[in-house]
């Protein structure tokens, strides 16, 4: 739920009894244990989730979701042979609210994703009401997932809010909502680099085609649901066949035994799809945090180029004034012309002025500079550990995924093999 301070925005996530200062800190002083990762010393789940009613905001009843996190302490499970976990119950919504806080917090990181809000590419058997069981229980997966990918992160799993979120109520600030706006904002600039423009081009591409293949994957879990069925016909033909054929009786009843196993394993085969299909979704999602980190790096540029543009202007204005010629029209030079010249003393003042925005215009300039070769240095080291954690996944997901369709089929073989044998022995 959102609370109201009066001066800034909160976000309310639970009860708290740290205080803004506490909690500034929190957000300031990140990476508490450097080389390491989360992971390495607490074990996280999501372990179930759970319906329930209440009011919004506006004191509208409303029914929600809300998923169970658990911890436990590395050295816990070792020494106690299953210690009681650390837990406490967040909404997806407040999911969201954390995810926003590091895409601000680390610009330089390819985030990962959340799950899905509502149900996408979904093939016509399941259900796209985000309330439905199935979705509910792929959605706790895909949270689990998300926070262990941040627990594996060399960077974002040493951030103290990571772990408050995880173990504990508290207030997040949500200071960062204008820089998340600036995040999703496009720049135009005059030098952008080469290599996060190409990124940036290959993140809408991968979408493109996981898109695609999600779409194709759905008609096909269509096709192959029918074909299933059909099979679960054969067996209520053979049997009912088997009925008025004394001879021919116990082979056709045996085949529509196997025709009505084989029907009956879709459920199992087809849950097994929708689990590839999310490690997909998975990395449709993370292209959109791949091109986030792509548009910070234009926002980078692009101030430095405003600094640097700035800089150009104050140091024209000084040679004009210096020199008492004006270079290109302005609306200084047509006030002179129409009112006179300035006095010695005002130029004086004035040159005095620029000489003071012009130093401080050199350092600005070094500082952007400095934070756009920072960002830069940063964010490719991390997209580059995102390329190979890509290129990992997705080959053993199209692995997996093969491996599953050749075991379909040698199924299907073995139904109609074992159907043969059924004819032949009639």
């Amino acid at each position: 739920m959102m609370a109201d301070t009066g001066s800034e925005d909160v976000a309310v996530i639970g009860n708290t009894d740290q205080t803004p200062s506490e909690l500034q800190n929190n957000i300031k002083n990140t990476m508490v244990e450097k080389g390491g990762t989360l992971l390495k010393g607490l074990e996280i789940s999501v372990a179930e989730a759970e319906k329930r009613t209440g009011k919004n905001a506006v004191s509208i009843q409303e029914t929600y979701t809300v998923y169970l996190i658990e911890t436990r302490a590395v050295d816990n499970v070792s020494e106690v042979a299953n210690p009681t976990p650390d837990s406490l119950w967040r909404r997806y919504s407040e999911f969201e609210i954390f995810r926003n806080y590091l895409l601000v917090t680390y610009p330089f990181v390819v985030v990962p994703p959340l799950p899905e809000k509502r149900a996408e590419f979904v093939w016509h058997k399941l259900s796209a009401d985000n309330m439905d069981p199935d979705f509910v229980e792929r959605r706790r997966v895909g949270l689990e997932n998300f926070l262990l990918r941040v627990a594996s992160h060399p960077v974002l799993s040493n951030d103290k809010i990571f772990y408050s979120f995880l173990t504990q109520f508290f207030v997040l600030c949500l200071l960062f909502y204008s820089r998340l706006k600036a995040l999703n904002a496009t720049f135009r600039v005059k030098n952008p680099d080469k290599r996060f423009a190409e990124m940036k081009h290959y993140g809408d591409e991968l979408q493109s085609v996981i898109s695609q293949l999600l779409r194709v994957r759905a008609r096909v879990a269509d096709r192959l649901y029918g074909v299933y069925k059909v099979h679960g016909n054969y067996g209520r033909v053979f049997s009912e066949w088997s009925a008025i054929e004394k001879e021919m009786g116990d082979g056709l009843q045996s085949a529509g035994h196997h025709m009505d196993a084989y029907a009956a394993s879709i459920d199992d085969i087809l849950e097994e799809e929708e689990h590839y299909a999310d490690q997909l979704k998975e990395y449709l999602f993370y292209t959109e945090a791949l091109r986030a980190v792509c548009r910070k790096h234009e926002l980078c540029q692009f101030e430095l180029e405003m600094a640097a543009q700035d800089l150009i202007s104050k140091k024209q204005q000084r040679e004009e004034l210096a020199t008492g010629t004006v270079r290109t029209f302005s609306l200084k030079g047509m006030t002179s012309k129409l009112f006179g010249q300035e006095t010695p003393e005002q130029r004086e003042t004035k040159l005095k002025t620029l000489e003071t925005q012009i130093e401080e215009g050199e350092e600005m300039v070094k500082e952007r500079t400095a934070e756009c070769d920072e960002f830069v240095k940063n964010a490719w080291e991390d997209i580059e550990r995102f390329r190979e954690q890509k290129d990992r996944d997705l080959k053993e997901a199209l692995i997996s995924y093969a491996i599953m369709q050749i075991s379909m089929c040698k199924k299907g073989i073995q139904v109609w093999n074992n159907a043969k044998e059924c004819f032949s022995k009639m």
